[in-house]
């Protein structure tokens, strides 16, 4: 059964920024997108990640867009089952972009989880924070939007990132989606949504209201989602996502939070490939945008 990520309505629930096309062979999701002030279209990978059931078939896949978009970027699944040596034979750019917080939970998590982390998650619980698994997420979509605009006004999110309420109608009914939520006093302070592929689990989003950051509800949130994936070894990994910004140090509050969750690491990359060299050079000079690193250069600062 095809879940999270690879499931047709994650794709489409991202379709304010691009038309979603299939690639039929590998069984990954692409967003054809306009370039502005241009008659040309480029793609990208669907947000956060890029994932395809058959990654040895992507390469043949990318071969029918070749006179339908002038380039295409992605970042890699961490748990894709590709290596390095075929990415560069059909990208032209392929560079670490990210590290992933993971969990491998054949190991018992009382081995690895900080102690501090677990005792956050018990001071939350004896202040009156309770989590609980959402049997039905979609009849709380508006309980999800209103704690997410919470996480948008506090990080100025702007883009793909902020997703919409309509975005969120269908990523709240994919198969693999697993809710939990946060409650004190009966009111929602804070959720969390992951996505099952197989043998992981997605950690997609979490939100939380200004009380929830106040009562930690975050480590509770955190702390029963590993008790209920390593119950009846539900999933062996989990992948924690990786830290705020886009510089990978390391040292942002949110990748030491992850950090204190996971047992390894592992790395998502970045890979872009232009299909029209020709014309790629045209659009890149029309605006302006040759000197910089950020590909493709004419969509230079738009997830900034």
């Amino acid at each position: 059964m095809v879940t999270g990520y690879l499931h047709a309505d994650y794709a489409r629930s991202l379709s304010e920024f691009g038309t979603p096309r299939k690639l039929t062979r590998s069984g990954g999701w692409i967003l054809e997108r306009q370039i502005p002030s241009s008659p040309y279209r480029d793609g990208m990978g669907c947000y956060p990640l890029f994932c395809c059931q058959d990654w040895s078939k992507l390469h043949v896949d990318l071969n029918d867009f070749r006179d339908v978009l002038i380039t295409l970027s992605l970042v890699t699944d961490p748990f894709g089952d590709f290596d390095l040596e075929y990415l560069n034979k059909f990208f032209d750019l392929v560079i670490p972009f990210k590290r992933h917080y993971i969990a491998d939970l054949s190991m018992p998590t009382n081995k690895f989880v900080h102690k501090k982390w677990r005792q956050n998650a018990r001071k939350a619980k004896k202040q009156g924070v309770y989590i609980e698994k959402c049997e039905e997420p979609k009849k709380l979509i508006s309980e999800w939007d209103s704690l997410y605009k919470c996480l948008i006004d506090r990080h100025n999110i702007k883009g793909i990132r902020a997703f919409s309420r309509r975005s969120f109608a269908k990523q709240l009914n994919i198969p693999g989606l697993v809710m939990f939520r946060a409650l004190f006093q009966n009111k929602a302070i804070g959720a969390m949504l992951w996505y099952v592929q197989e043998e992981v689990a997605y950690a997609h989003l979490l939100a939380l209201s200004p009380l929830g950051y106040e009562l930690k509800a975050s480590y509770g949130l955190y702390d029963i989602s590993f008790d209920y994936f390593s119950e009846d070894n539900k999933v062996h990994w989990l992948n924690l996502g990786a830290g705020a910004g886009i510089k990978d140090n390391g040292k942002d509050g949110l990748s030491r939070f992850k950090k204190g969750w996971s047992n390894g690491t592992r790395t998502a990359y970045f890979c872009g490939r232009i299909f029209n060299k020709k014309k790629y050079l045209e659009i890149v000079k029309s605006k302006g945008s040759g000197n910089t690193d950020y590909f493709p250069a004419y969509r230079m600062g738009e997830f900034v």
